[in-house]
């Protein structure tokens, strides 16, 4: 079982990696392009569409199957997706594709931790999961930032096979090559996750049946006293560190005058922190005590807010570094809560669907305003201090929530009840 744990963590770093590495490739090509700076967060939008799109259906999917196979059809549709590329469709469509692969893969690699492990472990879990993502967000941004740069890009160009024509001529298709082979080598891992003998019952394939189950599941996790607040906070802290991720390139082209290489950097800085706060989080927070860090929301979203007083990179990092500590701190222990829940009330596919289907739609949102008021010319400090009240206001809002349910009855009794 421990093999099996760690299949599934080297298969889910490989794949987020090549995920992230690609998402900056495709920043720069539009760049290249000269697309207008409001293009550019509609290309995290395109990727998340499918994830609202599909989650009627993906849940079903990842159920009927073996997680492992799941897990590694969706990533040859990513490398589908690179392909297209390759093929000269604009970066939005193509990005899409791989976004589709994604939404697949996502209640596998979640569903298949409460296959394999018990409720207590699953805390734990997620601070491999998280920290292995974030990991892989760090390396895969900095990899991305770097494989377009001036120094990589020029010695994966200088690279001749013998007797054969790559036709790889431009640093954009060198560092797809690379993307690709990351996606390869993590379909490998995937090929060797164990079948955890875990069986659903007949998954149903009508779409009007399919919707009509989802939004059932839909409204039962919504409904739950612990559903609905560690639902609601995993859907705005997804929503706001997607958006974060393209303001803090913003700021730091314009307030710091850093180049793009030195700016996904600076993105990675935060990544950071979120891998520190995961670990401090999985081996201090326990599945009961899960609901005490709400309040470390609050404080991440008021610290958002002091980015519009910094103007050197010196003080740059320790403040990214921060609020993503706070963010990773708070993430985990909800993130296994929703898990928890969803498995007890439903099976894990369906629970991560639903899951997905939230946290992406915030996602769209999100960036759709923040494309929005960078097409208005909107100043950025506004838009930070914004973007900070809103998170601040949301995850007070939750906290009063949580505060009012626990009133009517003790829901926290109700953490490590058996499935229904």
């Amino acid at each position: 079982m421990n093999r099996g744990f760690y299949t599934i963590m080297a298969a889910q770093f490989f794949s987020s990696l090549a995920d992230n590495a690609l998402l900056f490739v495709a920043i720069d090509l539009l760049i290249n392009m000269q697309s207008p700076g409001w293009i550019t967060p509609l290309l995290k939008l395109s990727f998340t569409l499918f994830y609202v799109l599909l989650a009627a259906f993906v849940g079903a999917f990842a159920d009927s199957m073996p997680k492992g196979k799941v897990m590694f059809i969706s990533n040859l549709i990513k490398v589908g997706g690179c392909l297209l590329i390759f093929a000269h469709v604009h970066p939005l469509l193509a990005y899409a594709i791989v976004g589709f692969g994604a939404a697949v893969y996502s209640p596998a690699k979640y569903g298949i931790l409460t296959e394999l492990l018990p409720p207590e472990k699953l805390v734990a879990a997620n601070g491999w999961v998280e920290g292995l993502t974030v990991l892989s967000i760090i390396f895969g941004t900095v990899m991305g930032g770097a494989l377009v740069g001036d120094r990589l890009s020029s010695v994966l160009l200088g690279f001749d096979m013998p007797l054969i024509d790559t036709g790889i001529e431009t640093p954009t298709q060198a560092a797809l090559c690379v993307v690709v082979g990351i996606y390869m080598l993590a379909a490998l891992f995937n090929t060797r996750i164990p079948d955890t003998g875990c069986v659903y019952g007949h998954q149903e394939r009508n779409p009007i049946k399919l919707i009509a189950d989802f939004s059932n599941c839909f409204s039962m996790l919504w409904k739950d006293k612990l559903g609905q607040i560690s639902l609601g906070v995993t859907t705005l802290f997804w929503g706001a560190a997607q958006t974060l991720q393209f303001i803090v390139l913003e700021w730091a082209n314009r307030k710091l005058h850093l180049t793009y290489e030195q700016s996904t950097s600076l993105v990675g800085v935060v990544a950071i922190g979120v891998a520190v706060g995961a670990i401090i989080s999985a081996r201090s927070i326990t599945l009961r005590k899960s609901l005490t860090v709400i309040p470390v929301g609050i404080a991440m979203g008021v610290i958002v807010m002091l980015m519009t007083l910094v103007n050197s990179v010196t003080l740059a990092y320790p403040l990214l570094i921060l609020v993503g500590l706070l963010g990773g701190f708070f993430l985990v222990p909800m993130n296994a809560l929703l898990q928890h829940r969803g498995h007890v009330l439903m099976s894990a596919g369906h629970s991560i669907a639903v899951q997905n289907f939230n946290e992406n739609l915030s996602i769209l949102t999100m960036l759709a305003v923040y494309s929005l008021m960078l097409r208005m010319h909107l100043n950025l400090d506004i838009i930070i201090l914004l973007f900070g009240l809103f998170l601040a206001g949301t995850m007070l809002y939750i906290l009063r929530r949580h505060k009012q349910n626990q009133r009517e009855f003790d829901s926290v009794a109700l953490i490590g009840e058996a499935k229904h």
